[in-house]
């Protein structure tokens, strides 16, 4: 019979979605090695990892964002090398990465509530 162990959050964090991941990543590897002292040293390199793969991906929606706005500002102007087809592109890139961005977030957001829901 398994014995299942609940992760615990420390409410003092409140929406701190670093700390979570941290502390869920910290879980996940005292689960899966069986003890918690490799826990601790697995927890902070797994939570810098959901850190930075987070600051990445919002750096590139920003990114794709500023540059959809460049062209359009250009293509405004009159710049000739810039075209309406490029233009359009790039903004529909830029919508489609925010609009997955929200989904992350929302995902994220009810991961969090439901995790502060269960029972210890």
């Amino acid at each position: 019979m398994p014995r299942y162990r609940f992760l615990k959050i420390k409410r003092e964090h409140g929406m701190n979605i670093t700390a979570i991941g941290t502390q869920l990543a910290g879980a996940a590897a005292n689960i899966a090695l069986g003890g918690p002292g490799a826990a601790a040293a697995s927890a902070a390199s797994a939570g810098m990892d959901f850190v930075s793969a987070l600051d990445s991906a919002l750096k590139a929606v920003s990114q794709s964002g500023n540059q959809a706005d460049a062209l359009q500002q250009q293509f405004q102007l009159g710049n000739p090398s810039v075209s309406l087809e490029q233009t359009m592109v790039a903004i529909n890139k830029a919508q489609l990465n925010l609009s997955e961005a929200v989904q992350v977030r929302d995902r994220l957001t009810q991961a969090y509530s439901q995790i502060m829901n269960m029972q210890v």
